[in-house]
């Protein structure tokens, strides 16, 4: 039998509790829930009867937050965005027009990759929620994405100005050093590879100083 609101005991208690209190202050606790089951189970496990297990509450009161999975996750989604977004800004060189491309890479890629370190939780969903996904998932994880590598290629336009046809080639190397972004961070989250952040990075700056600067 499934356990009501109102049933005693320890879970009971926590679902009492949570039923209580508005939808906008159960969101944040669902949100939290969503993302300790999608980081254990994955986009096909992250079911709304599993997130409702996991924050303790039955599912309609997980239903009365969110209408549906997609619903939901696209919440997660946003959340957990803003956390790399400020990551990635932060990471960006403040004058790009200052220093060499390589300093540039070094520091931004060794920023970003010790946020991933400190929070693996938010890459994981940003960046792992498309595979099986749903079309409108999957699409925003894109999005999230393209963020990134605009980011790189507005920072390559101003680091790279002798770049020939930077129309046609810096694209490209955004798109390059985007994918050996994501490559480094998910060998610090996945993988549990024993480099550190401040060493992949080193990595992906010798390939810029060495590849990039002959375009």
């Amino acid at each position: 039998m499934v356990e009501d609101a109102e049933s005693p005991g320890r879970t009971g208690a926590k679902r009492r509790r949570a039923r209580h209190l508005g939808p906008e202050r159960r969101r944040p606790m669902i949100l939290d829930a969503a993302l300790e089951v999608f980081n254990a189970k994955g986009y096909a496990g992250t079911t709304m009867q599993s997130v409702a297990d996991a924050a303790g509450v039955t599912k309609p009161v997980v239903y009365d937050s969110f209408a549906n999975r997609d619903e939901l996750l696209l919440a997660l989604l946003a959340r957990e965005e803003q956390h790399l977004v400020i990551s990635i800004v932060s990471a960006l060189p403040a004058d790009p027009t200052v220093g060499t491309p390589e300093e540039h890479v070094l520091d931004g890629v060794t920023a970003f990759l010790t946020a991933v370190q400190k929070n693996p939780q938010s890459w994981r969903i940003v960046f792992g929620a498309q595979y099986g996904a749903a079309p409108v998932v999957a699409e925003r994880v894109r999005a999230a994405r393209a963020f990134l590598v605009e980011s790189l290629r507005l920072t390559l336009l101003q680091s790279l100005p002798g770049v020939a046809d930077p129309d046609a080639n810096l694209p490209v190397l955004a798109e390059l050093l985007a994918s050996m972004i994501e490559s480094c961070a998910r060998m610090l989250v996945v993988d549990g590879t024993d480099r550190t952040p401040a060493e992949l990075a080193r990595t992906v700056a010798q390939v810029v100083a060495g590849g990039f600067g002959n375009v």
